[in-house]
């Protein structure tokens, strides 16, 4: 047996109701989309930023050193 559809609101009243329920719902969802939204900006930013920093130390580590700079990875701790 195929299911029944649903029985119609049969007031103006139900279908206002129902109306407006969606449009805060609407609104909540559009509201958390522009949240998303400034999070997704926000964190390609800190990602172009560590992208850049990354870059910089990379090419950092393949200069040659002064003389004077130490490394010290180079170094061993006292107790060696």
């Amino acid at each position: 047996m195929p299911p029944t559809p649903p029985t119609p609101p049969s007031t103006h009243h139900e279908l206002t109701e129902r109306l407006t329920a969606l449009e805060i719902k609407a609104s909540f969802a559009e509201d958390l989309l522009d949240k998303l939204d400034h999070i997704v900006i926000r964190q390609q930013t800190q990602i172009n930023a560590l992208i850049s920093e990354v870059l910089h130390l990379r090419q950092q580590a393949s200069e040659p050193q002064a003389p004077g700079q130490r490394n010290l990875r180079d170094e061993l701790p006292p107790h060696y």
